[in-house]
């Protein structure tokens, strides 16, 4: 008899190297210029493969066939490479593609500069290779002579689909070479997403401190149009002597090659020429990432001043955006398309004169400077790589001949943000991106869900330095207590309670000091007995209170505060007011039931599955079978209105789900982590105690929700900062990562973690190990 293995099992067995070999994991094939190839295109792609093999595993296996026209050193990265000026090596390529069985996908970066003169080989390629295929391109040439039409069409006729990085690249595609609109996708240009280091912390490391700083990269050539710059910059340093200009970039290769430095020589006598040495710097270097990164984090102000009319999209004007900089632009398509939506300015080719204007006007005016960034940062924030990754991805799954099995990796524990927003008082309730909002204070809410959060990563990995954020949590609770035995909520800066205390129901906030106060407990094993012997004191302090809480959730967050506190210890007290705060959920859930609505109030609202989730707890305390049974068929009822067959899609906060109705599809939007996180929870417990497999499925589905299966299809977890975006609305997400969303996502993400805990050190990459996390989107 074949045994049945639960899922775990099955992608362990699934993921093992032998199974590997045996399902031949479908390749695609990137042909591209590439590293160390020093080309825009190279480095567009190097980032793209990076982002898809750290979102994605073991979905299709990536291989690289180098465009050369010339010689280059290639690493182990590099399967084949088409020498593009040699026809031969066309034909070869041709063979390679076809004698492979497992290649099923093939993605061409196009530029024109690469092919030229060889357009038929390209064509020959593209119609021999018999394979899905997809063609990006880099640049869009606008009311083409009749061969580029006709070369461009082509291609559209022989490949699959076309991708473009501007809407203004899809029009002149449809208007002037007459491809459908079926055929061609907008993925945008990838940008980093950047920790946003303080500008006087970076100046003082580069030693430009008490600098306004202006820059321009890229590979240097004449049609950069750095000379507007040096020209403007007579009248910008009259008004602001203190600026420097900064010209990061070595010259572009293939400009060495017919001209040497040239065009760098001419720039430099013009510095001369202005009397400029003291306000320009040439970086003559071919940055690595972090530095780049930290060079236009700096900056005050970017400036861009190609003079090419035709250039659709520039990867160093998206970086540079994505790093917090105002941008000063000429209108290439590009920039007409971001800039329009409050990001920065635009100014006319060559035109010194206005491109100073412009400088003087943001270097005067500091908070027009901070507005525009932060304009540019919600612009650009659903084109991180994260994003492209898996809009590349979706799109060769629907593409593809054969059924991609797409999963996503589970990303590592991250506890910077969380460190970060935590003072030696407490954790701060809100952040502006990811700088924490001293301004706004501090929550009992948020303190305790911090508490647990961190009980939860000390059980796992019981590293000694993070029990000082155990007992700043703890103090914070402590010091919200009131002798009567409530809490307050609300704490400024100063220490101070607020008038936001007197104003709001405190009720949920007192459950959720007695879930954290119960957790803490449920793991003193594992705690300095000092701090435990403290938190059972006010635990049972406040507990004496508890019976007059009739808020509905507020009765959850204390059961399962007592639950946790009693898994230690069968005390009585604990046990009588589980069953009589229980008691009133099951009378709740008795007068608001019928045929089709099985829920304890006559609406879905906020963190509805801590419902169920306590009458389970109340059931593992009591053993009384009504409380298995209002929690399972409470719990099954709630996940009907939330999981579609692939995905989750919580309760807006823009319109709850009353008794009669469905989820209402006009508030698309509006959802939170902490509800999606909340639900991972209780179907880590009713898994845990009923072995239902459809539970744990569930968990990752709904944990996919933060990696991007979600209607935007955009990440909601921010892997470089370790925070959470806070909410998922119609068409954006609210880039700011406070307190609750963090936290949530910690929550759930140590959730998914205690579940298949191995011996791995917190910081070491488990992800190639645990691959058992891994769903199909």
């Amino acid at each position: 008899m074949k045994i049945r293995l639960n899922r775990s099992e099955r992608l362990l067995e699934q993921n093992s190297p032998q199974f590997l070999l045996e399902k031949k994991i479908p390749q695609l094939l990137m042909i591209t210029t590439f590293p160390p190839r020093e080309c825009g295109i190279a480095t567009y792609t190097q980032d793209l493969i990076q982002a898809i093999n750290n979102k994605f595993s073991e979905s299709f296996d990536i291989k690289i066939c180098a465009l050369e026209n010339g010689k280059h050193d290639y690493d182990e990265n590099v399967d084949y490479i088409l020498e593009t000026q040699n026809p031969h090596s066309y034909y070869r390529l041709i063979r390679d593609i076809t004698a492979s069985d497992r290649m099923e996908l093939v993605v061409l970066q196009h530029e024109f500069g690469l092919f030229r003169g060889n357009e038929k080989e390209l064509l020959m390629l593209l119609q021999s290779i018999q394979k899905t295929s997809v063609v990006v391109f880099h640049t869009v040439l606008p009311k083409p002579d009749r061969e580029t039409q006709q070369y461009i069409q082509s291609i559209a006729e022989i490949t699959d689909m076309i991708i473009v990085m501007t809407q203004a690249a899809k029009k002149i595609l449809e208007d002037d070479y007459l491809i459908i609109k079926e055929k061609i996708t907008v993925i945008p240009h990838g940008t980093h997403l950047v920790q946003y280091i303080d500008k006087k912390v970076l100046k003082e490391k580069y030693d430009y401190l008490n600098r306004k700083v202006l820059s321009t990269f890229g590979l240097l050539s004449s049609g950069k149009g750095i000379e507007a710059t040096l020209k403007a910059l007579p009248s910008i340093i009259l008004q602001h002597p203190e600026t420097l200009f900064l010209i990061i970039g070595k010259t572009h290769p293939c400009v060495v090659q017919q001209e040497g430095e040239k065009y760098r020589q001419n720039l430099e006598l013009l510095i001369e020429e202005l009397q400029l040495s003291g306000n320009v710097a040439f970086v003559n270097e071919y940055l690595a990432l972090d530095t780049l990164l930290e060079y236009l984090q700096m900056t005050d102000i970017y400036l861009f001043t190609s003079k090419d009319l035709n250039q659709a999209v520039s990867g160093t004007f998206s970086y540079a955006i994505s790093c917090g900089c105002p941008i000063i632009s000429t209108p290439i398509p590009h920039a007409l398309e971001v800039l329009e939506k409050g990001a920065g300015t635009i100014i006319g080719f060559n035109d010194s004169l206005q491109l100073a204007k412009q400088v003087i006007n943001l270097l005067d005016d500091e908070l027009l400077r901070n507005k525009i960034a932060l304009n540019g940062l919600h612009q650009m924030a659903p084109t991180a790589w994260e994003n492209s990754a898996i809009a590349h991805v979706q799109l060769f799954k629907n593409i593809s001949n054969s059924n991609l099995n797409i999963q996503y990796k589970m990303p590592e524990i991250n506890l910077n943000h969380l460190k970060n927003m935590t003072t030696d008082f407490g954790i701060l309730q809100f952040s502006i991106i990811n700088r924490p909002d001293e301004e706004s204070g501090y929550t009992l809410d948020d303190n305790a869900r911090a508490l647990i959060a961190m009980c939860q990563y000390y059980r796992i990995y019981k590293r000694k330095d993070d029990l000082n954020y155990i007992n700043i949590y703890f103090y914070f609770i402590l010091f919200t207590f009131q002798e009567e035995g409530s809490f307050l909520n609300y704490v400024d800066v100063k220490k101070q309670f607020t008038d936001q205390n007197g104003t709001c129901n405190l009720e949920d906030s007192f459950g959720r000091a007695i879930w954290a106060l119960g957790y803490l407990i449920s793991i003193q094993e594992i705690i300095p007995s000092e701090l435990i012997i403290k938190a059972k004191k006010l635990f049972y302090k406040v507990i004496l209170q508890a019976e007059y809480v009739h808020s509905t959730r507020a009765m959850a967050f204390i059961i399962k505060g007592l639950y946790f506190a009693n898994t230690k210890n069968d005390n009585p007290l604990n046990i009588q007011l589980i069953e009589q705060l229980a008691d009133r959920l099951v009378q709740m859930y008795r007068h608001e039931t019928d045929d089709q609505w099985q829920w304890y109030e006559s609406y879905l609202t906020y963190a509805n599955s801590v419902l169920p989730e306590a009458m389970l707890f109340a059931w593992l305390t009591s053993r009384k079978p009504i409380y298995r049974s209002v929690a399972l068929d409470s719990f099954d009822f709630l996940l009907s209105k939330i999981f579609s067959q692939d995905a989750i899609k919580v309760i807006s906060n823009k319109g709850w789900m009353h008794n009669g109705q469905e989820i209402n599809t006009d508030h698309i939007g509006g959802e939170q982590p902490i509800d999606v996180a909340y639900t991972i929870l209780a179907l880590n417990e009713f898994y845990n105690n009923f072995k239902i497999e459809d539970y744990k499925d569930k968990m990752f589905t709904a944990f996919d929700w933060f990696l991007g299966n979600n209607h935007l299809n955009q990440i909601i977890y921010n892997p470089c900062t370790g925070g959470c975006y806070d909410g998922l609305e119609e068409s954006s997400i609210n880039l700011n990562q406070g307190a609750e969303s963090t936290i949530s996502y910690l929550m759930a993400r140590l959730t998914m973690e205690k579940n298949t805990k191995s011996a791995e050190k917190p910081g070491q990459n488990t992800q190639d190990k645990k691959i058992h996390f891994l769903k199909p989107i």
